[in-house]
């Protein structure tokens, strides 16, 4: 049975996509990376590098998706039938999507006991230590392996089934929740006695912070963000209806996705300030500020559960689009082989990301290169394997592709829309791989 035209529409396309983008790239990672990275110029590297380097990437696997029809593999086979090289760009995707959900599941699995703890009342108090709450969860191996196991479960049951039924309907109307909710936040951080100071931390540049890694993790912040570099639009475009259009789906994405890191930067950095919190606290940032936060709302326990089960949710979007790709490269379009598939494969990620579960407790000392297991997944997705992703992917489209099918995909017409497209072209063909190698190069000293 061969899966065709998923999205029944363009906005439940487009919500979709943009639970896979937002999910914990947005919500969850942007906070601390940019608290650790300088603020408001690492903010400001970030959006440009969405801007003109994401969003024409964001484009490109539009292109190569909805063009073939296939998912991320396959795509590249039928493009460049003759080259066995090609799809090893798709292949590479896939090792990322796999990489990623990996330590990303073991986040999910904190929401779910952030979750519990809210619900059964353990969360609240005036005598409760946030941060030492945080450490004793994610350190403790029992709950932390399970609440990742539980997370795949999730996982598994949804894409095993597809998800046009479910995540798309269901997008449309919890991503809006999420973003009203994310508006609350934003009101009562904003009136906590020194909120000014998160403002300008995360809106007022300070260039002195800029630095080659700064601009290294604005890049990778920015690929992970719009999940671009890993195939994964690739796969899901694959399934979008031909008269959809692929620039406006893309540059809709790409808004919902900064408009989800503004806020939650408004959200996060200046209840951080009041609260006396270091930006710099890591991963769990999220977990320490926002149940404070919460704590000084009226009903705020109760607008916290709701938080956390639509965050829930958008983590979860973004896991189906990561488990999504693995099963879909591995199924071919076969709906007989996707429950196998789905329940292997997941069931494979989740014993590859229990070292993961296990950093920040039992296998803390274990380090790789002065990193956890954990930041190194981390660390190797968003600064290595999604870099090289939208490299492989900048050179294949305007290289390998014919002119005359990309402008027949991205519908370009008058002598506005082929200006555009001369625009998005150059930049794919000469700007995105030079920045990309520039970075890059700076990084590891030989610039």
């Amino acid at each position: 049975m061969k899966e065709t035209q998923q999205w029944t529409s363009k906005i439940g396309f487009v919500l979709a996509a943009a639970g896979a983008a937002v999910g914990l790239g947005a919500i969850w990672k942007f906070p601390y990376v940019a608290g650790n990275s300088g603020g408001g110029a690492f903010f400001l590297v970030f959006l440009f590098m969405t801007v003109f380097i994401g969003l024409p990437l964001l484009v490109a696997e539009f292109v190569i998706g909805r063009s073939t029809q296939k998912e991320a593999v396959t795509a590249y086979k039928v493009l460049v039938p003759n080259h066995k090289l090609y799809p090893w760009i798709g292949r590479m995707g896939v090792v990322t999507c796999f990489c990623v959900l990996a330590f990303y599941s073991v986040v999910g699995g904190w929401i779910l006991l952030y979750l519990f703890y809210s619900v059964t009342g353990g969360l609240w108090g005036n005598a409760v230590d946030y941060a030492k709450l945080f450490g004793e969860t994610i350190s403790n191996p029992v709950s932390a392996i399970g609440a990742q196991f539980i997370f795949m479960l999730c996982t598994i049951f949804i894409v095993s089934k597809g998800v046009e039924k479910g995540i798309e309907k269901a997008s449309k109307y919890m991503m809006p929740l999420l973003f009203v909710l994310f508006l609350a936040i934003i009101v009562r951080s904003l009136t906590l006695d020194g909120a000014w100071e998160g403002v300008k931390f995360f809106l007022k540049p300070d260039f002195s912070k800029l630095t080659a890694k700064t601009i290294l993790y604005a890049m990778g912040q920015s690929f992970f963000s719009l999940t671009v570099g890993a195939s994964v639009m690739v796969t899901y475009s694959s399934y979008l209806k031909k008269e959809e259009h692929l620039a406006k789906s893309a540059i809709s994405i790409t808004s919902l996705t900064v408009f989800i890191t503004v806020l939650a930067g408004l959200a996060i950095f200046p209840a951080i300030f009041a609260l006396g919190v270091s930006p710099t606290e890591g991963p769990g940032l999220l977990f320490i500020v926002l149940p404070a936060v919460f704590g000084k709302i009226p009903f705020g326990h109760f607008f916290f559960i709701l938080f956390l089960i639509l965050f829930f949710f958008a983590t979860l979007t973004s896991a189906i689009s990561m488990l999504e790709i693995v099963v879909a490269s591995v199924a071919k379009g076969d709906g007989k082989k996707r429950p196998s598939a789905s329940l292997l494969i997941g069931l494979l990620i989740f014993v590859v990301g229990i070292p993961a579960a296990l950093s920040f407790g039992v296998m803390s000392d274990v380090k790789v290169f002065g990193k956890t297991v954990f930041d190194l997944l981390d660390f190797s997705v968003s600064n290595v394997l999604l870099p090289l992703g939208v490299l492989a992917i900048s050179l294949f489209v305007p290289n390998k592709m014919k002119k005359e099918l990309i402008m027949q995909e991205l519908e370009v017409k008058e002598t506005r829309g082929k200006l555009l497209f001369h625009v998005w072209f150059f930049l794919l063909r000469y700007v995105i791989p030079i920045t990309v190698l520039l970075v890059f190069l700076n990084v590891i000293g030989v610039l």
